[in-house]
């Protein structure tokens, strides 16, 4: 369950910085409907994970801070290599943690 949690979370957060770095509006679009989606599947991965009520100890944010950002940074760095530009690394970690925050992770 929480691979699934990180992985779409990852996928989210990686969405969100694609549809930053496109002039592309048609292109911005697809990419906020899948960060959208992705939101929505891992907010339900994270209730299946422990209550919302409950927070998560420090050792279990940390490796899921390490994951999703080990994630998007390989994904980032494929879709570099394939010629996408505009793509800002340094925004990931504050993406993180907005987005940890948003389904209650930390």
């Amino acid at each position: 369950m929480l691979d699934l949690f990180i992985g779409n979370i990852s996928s989210a957060i990686s969405h969100e910085i694609l549809m930053i770095s496109t002039e592309n509006k048609e292109l911005a679009s697809r990419y906020k409907k899948e960060r959208d989606n992705l939101i929505v599947i891992s907010e339900k991965y994270r209730h299946n994970i422990n209550p919302i009520s409950d927070i998560l100890p420090d050792k279990d944010i940390e490796y899921i801070k390490s994951k999703v950002k080990n994630k998007i940074k390989s994904e980032l760095s494929s879709r570099i290599k394939k010629g996408y530009k505009n793509i800002n690394l340094n925004i990931i970690e504050e993406l993180i943690e907005k987005y940890l925050r948003a389904v209650k992770v930390i």
